[in-house]
């Protein structure tokens, strides 16, 4: 998750903080965000772009299995012909 998103879901945390606690509001603000990011760095994520290019090689090893899967079929049946 970028440093927005992060950003973005602390500051909603602590505006949902009842109006008698909205003094240590930027206190809260800042320990969402800290424990949002040590919670989310535990995880294995990748990046939307790591994740899009490895979409994209699988798609092309998948035409390209096909392809092969094709030519397989076509010299199969070439052999058994013979």
């Amino acid at each position: 998750m970028d440093k927005f998103g992060i950003d973005a879901i602390a500051r909603r945390l602590a505006e949902s903080v009842p109006p008698g606690l909205r003094a240590v509001q930027k206190d809260l603000e800042n320990n969402f965000r800290a424990v949002l990011r040590a919670s989310l760095s535990k995880l294995d994520l990748v990046s939307r772009e790591e994740f899009d290019t490895q979409t994209r090689v699988l798609q092309r090893t998948r035409e390209r299995l096909a392809e092969l899967e094709t030519r397989l079929q076509a010299l199969e049946g070439g052999a058994s012909q013979r």
